[in-house]
């Protein structure tokens, strides 16, 4: 959940036609795959992460989560639990402007718990869930930053995410997904290969959308882009926010830009929830020109 990245990105439709060739051949192999008797398909591996300890800080009346360093995970202000109080965050809930009602949304990457609190108030007929590897994570969120326990609509996995995207049961079923998945390093999201994306992009329903936290001004933005698109029909990027972060949103389906009623929704989202979304719109379309 870091922040701190670069500037505008422009519409990186091309990229897909790049990689149209690498595509073609990647289906070929995933054509020869699925001819293999399932007795001998890979298993997907267990990652084993070293986890750091977990600290918190207060400023202002907001509370922060970090991993061991000065890098911040998440935030809550403390008054306001279920408001999503970093902006690259509300950036990750710029799906609103395209799904109405969600049946299902995931977070990979608990942080704090600020969207999935939010998505849980504001979508009440939608099924949540959160995945997140580290137990402790979970446990000071839960302690700590007003995450509600589980219950019929709201599900919080201990589990690592490529295994939540890689498993059959989870295909097409998420409407909207929120990928942010750092540790305390600073080194770029911790799954970012083609392979991952490409898992991602099959929980997803036909007209589905995936939100991603990267860092602008790092190595690792450079890696990532080419393997979101790689999975995605339409790979956009908003502008810079805090001290580099990048939310890509990326559609399963190549997606109607009608800006008119963007910005109606936009309006919409504003009246009832408080979050800018209006600069969404105003990003999305900087991003296309």
């Amino acid at each position: 959940m870091m922040y701190g990245y670069m500037a505008i990105w422009k519409s990186l439709r091309p990229c897909q036609e790049k990689a149209s060739t690498v595509a073609g051949f990647a289906i070929l192999i995933l054509s020869m795959m699925s001819q293999r008797p399932k007795s001998i398909r890979k298993q997907p591996v267990q990652r084993k992460p070293k986890f750091t300890p977990i600290t918190l800080s207060e400023h202002d009346g907001v509370r922060y989560l970090h991993f061991g360093t000065e890098w911040v995970q998440g935030a809550m202000r403390v008054r306001k639990p279920n408001w999503i109080e970093l902006e690259y965050a509300q950036q990750m809930m710029a799906w609103m402007l395209f799904i109405d009602q969600p049946r299902h949304i995931v977070q990979l990457g608990l942080g704090t718990g600020a969207l999935t609190k939010f998505c849980y108030q504001e979508y009440p007929a939608s099924w949540v869930t959160a995945v997140e590897l580290n137990p402790a994570v979970i446990d000071v969120c839960r302690s700590m930053f007003s995450l509600p326990p589980n219950d019929d609509k709201l599900s919080v996995l201990q589990m690592d995410a490529l295994l939540f995207v890689q498993d059959l049961e989870n295909r097409r079923s998420v409407d909207a997904m929120q990928i942010d998945l750092y540790d305390a390093t600073a080194r770029g999201p911790v799954l970012d290969s083609p392979e991952f994306y490409q898992a991602c992009a099959a929980c997803l329903s036909k007209d589905g959308i995936a939100t991603i936290n990267l860092f602008g001004d790092h190595p690792s933005f450079q890696k990532n882009i080419p393997a979101i698109c790689s999975a995605f029909d339409h790979v956009l990027v908003l502008p810079e926010v805090h001290e580099g972060n990048r939310v890509v949103i990326a559609f399963k389906s190549e997606p109607d830009f009608d800006f008119a009623d963007l910005y109606q929704r936009a309006a919409v989202i504003r009246d009832i929830t408080k979050l800018p979304a209006k600069s969404w719109v105003d990003g999305i379309k900087s991003a296309l020109i």
